[in-house]
């Protein structure tokens, strides 16, 4: 994980998460996804320096996010510090797997930087964490990376294999894959709303 501390220490911002149209589109995807417009705990490991927690952070009553980069959880609390129900910790998989309940876990960009062994525990450690009518949902970059493991594609295969649940969406274009798994069965989204 010193690769991503140094990445951190050279950039404020490593992959342009501030600065490119193509990270901001896909948050927004992301969050177009997500079936809920409010949820209880959101929880995102490998949140990097709090671009897309900045907007989870608005959808949820409490906040976690979690980096092995001491450097990166620096700039995601200097961005949300403010924020009260947020909170950033340093944290490395599957060294630290969470505890809480969550009802929102975002697997964003960092499935394809754990090796075999380290996905399937960690995966299944957040599949446990998840709550009875929580929503997982999953992005990566599809192409390949030269510091990674496998392809966000294979990434994606993995989830399906270790979380056992049924996939309730997807967007899949030819640079990322985004999906949603939810322990409950898929429903309608406007009949779940409260009138």
């Amino acid at each position: 994980m010193a690769h991503f501390e140094r990445l951190h220490v050279d950039s404020a911002d490593p992959w342009g998460c501030d600065t490119r149209w193509y990270e901001a589109r896909k948050r927004a995807l992301t969050l177009a996804l997500l079936p809920r417009g409010r949820y209880h705990h959101g929880f995102e490991p490998g949140c990097s320096v709090g671009a897309l927690s900045a907007e989870l952070a608005q959808r949820c009553d409490i906040f976690t996010g979690w980096d092995a980069s001491a450097s990166a959880v620096a700039s995601a609390r200097k961005r949300l510090g403010h924020l009260d129900h947020v909170r950033f910790e340093r944290r490395e998989l599957p060294t630290t797997l969470p505890v809480a309940a969550f009802d929102l876990i975002v697997f964003s960009e960092i499935g394809y930087y754990l090796d075999e062994a380290v996905l399937a525990t960690t995966v299944r450690a957040l599949r446990r964490a998840l709550r009875p009518a929580g929503d997982f949902i999953a992005c990566h970059w599809r192409h390949p990376l030269a510091d990674g493991y496998r392809s966000g594609d294979a990434v994606h295969q993995r989830l399906h294999e270790h979380l056992g649940l049924a996939a309730r969406s997807s967007l899949v274009e030819p640079d990322f894959r985004i999906e949603l798994w939810s322990v409950e069965a898929p429903g309608s989204v406007p009949a779940g709303e409260s009138r």
